[in-house]
């Protein structure tokens, strides 16, 4: 009933490597710079966008994309507000959505099929250094029976030509972490809604920036996070709204995920970009999939907000270990030194008192588990497995069925009890309702400020962890917007 556990729900472009050219990321106490101007007209958008140093896009090397969070680039002021909010703006409408796709190893090559097999979109270019992933990508677009799209396969930047393009509507990214906040706020600079795999960005500056961004150009950004489309998180959204919980005080989410031998394999990610992270920072490098479905059961920024965030996190110890046992002497992973808390765990709090429990391992052997719970003044919902304890309806301390409940379920899985793709049909259901959106002209079902909110604890936990726990304070990315009770991913099926 669940989403198949065992798939990937990271696996981004594998062949792109972390940016070379860059500075190393140096120790982990080291101060970011200061935030960079936001305003950039559309026409430089091809020209010295991005932080300094992000080099390559498909360099396997060793190298950093940007400096560790901290100092006044990561306070949690908010900058003055250069556009207008972004909150309830719908997409315009259009007979045809029309995809650019950047991006196509594992996650991008995959999701492709999606967008092709929903209706009214089309795929209109293709993105990625590697030729290969590239005419196979294009070949999947013509034989959709749809005409050959636009190849980018000219070098690491090309993505900055596609998303010059005039005939695309929609970019969606799917590279490696280092070049989600640099193509994210390229496609913006040039007039483009863009979509992006998680995390959106890594520092605090980069997400205000695309904050701004988003205000500034009237379009949105969003982190295309597929785990709030599940099936189980669907039916338990449409539950808590409808008080079967009662009153909300709690919940949990985390990503924890067994990736050593993913980590270590090169013919998975073509490159050591993911693992290259655990040498960069302490905290929770992926709280997405676990923060963003309890934000929404709690309607944060829409009604309650996560005001702080600490974190503790545990020695550094699986990655090192398993280096040790499966790595022969001379592999360039012998020169990593490894940071990342094997297991962190974070407590955010709400404006409203509740507590959201957040855990990241991917580092350890354990069955893969997003935790997914949430707790009231009526019951508990728990998954993995799921369960569920909720009065009246049960009773004597014992679980109950979480599959007498399929009344609630949501109208996208109501409609399409059997969809196509990975991860028990979660992803199609997020490309199917993305693009419904753009060719209604929808409000989309979570915007850009949700976007900041969900990848903020990647910074903010390596602070906390850094300073023993201290709680550290979590931007109002909406600057007071969140006291404004507003619909989100509880959707009323569209009447069109």
């Amino acid at each position: 009933m669940h989403d198949a556990r065992p798939e990937q729900h990271d696996d981004e472009s594998r062949h792109q490597g972390a940016p070379d050219g860059a500075e190393p990321f140096g120790t982990p106490d080291e101060a970011g710079p200061s935030r960079r101007s936001v305003l950039r007209t559309a026409g430089t958008a091809g020209a010295g966008l991005g932080l300094a140093g992000l080099g390559a896009f498909g360099a396997s090397g060793t190298a950093a994309a940007a400096p560790a969070p901290g100092g006044a680039a990561d306070t949690a002021a908010a900058p003055k507000r250069r556009g207008t909010t972004m909150i309830g703006v719908p997409f315009e409408g259009r007979s045809t959505v029309r995809v650019g796709i950047v991006g196509l190893g594992n996650r991008g090559g995959s999701m492709i099929d999606l967008f092709l097999a929903v209706p009214n979109t089309r795929v209109v270019a293709v993105c990625d250094p590697v030729k290969e992933k590239t005419a196979k990508a294009a070949k999947k677009v013509t034989d959709a029976g749809q005409p050959a799209p636009a190849v980018y396969a000219k070098g690491d930047r090309d993505f900055e030509n596609l998303c010059k393009r005039g005939d695309i509507d929609f970019v969606y990214v799917a590279s490696p972490w280092d070049w989600h906040f640099e193509m994210a706020k390229t496609a913006l600079l040039n007039g483009k809604h863009v979509g992006v795999e998680c995390p959106i960005a890594l520092r605090l500056d980069q997400l205000w920036e695309l904050v701004d961004l988003s205000e500034y150009t009237r379009k949105h950004c969003l982190q295309l996070e597929n785990c709030c489309y599940g099936r189980n998180e669907m039916r338990v959204l449409r539950m808590a709204h409808a008080g079967l919980f009662g009153e909300l005080l709690h919940g949990a989410g985390a990503y924890n995920h067994d990736l050593r031998g993913l980590m270590f394999d090169p013919d998975y990610y073509e490159g050591p970009w993911r693992r290259l992270w655990h040498t960069r920072l302490r905290g929770d490098l992926y709280p997405n999939h676990g923060f963003g479905p309890v934000a929404n059961y709690m309607d944060v920024n829409r009604g309650d907000r996560a005001v702080r965030i600490s974190s503790f996190g545990t020695p550094a110890r699986g990655l090192a270990a398993y280096r040790e046992e499966h790595m022969p002497a001379g592999d360039p992973s012998w020169k990593e030194t490894y940071i990342e808390s094997d297991r962190t765990i974070s407590l955010v709090q709400t404006a409203k008192g509740r507590v959201i429990r957040l855990e990241h391992d991917v580092s350890t052997p354990h069955p893969y588990s997003r935790i997914n719970s949430l707790g009231g003044t009526k019951g508990v919902f728990e998954d993995y497995p799921e369960r569920i304890y909720i009065e009246p309806d049960h009773s004597n301390d014992e679980w109950g069925d979480f599959g007498a409940y399929a009344e609630w379920d949501h109208w996208l899985w109501k409609e399409h009890a059997n969809p196509p793709g990975g991860h028990g049909g979660m992803d199609y259901m997020l490309v199917f309702r993305l693009t419904q959106c753009l060719h209604l002209g929808l409000v989309p079902d979570f915007d850009v400020y949700d976007a900041a909110t969900w990848t903020s604890p990647v910074p903010l936990s390596d602070l906390s962890i850094k300073a023993h726990g201290k709680p550290m304070e979590i931007p109002d990315f909406t600057r007071g917007d969140w006291q404004k009770a507003r619909p989100g991913m509880d959707s009323e099926k569209p009447k069109a």
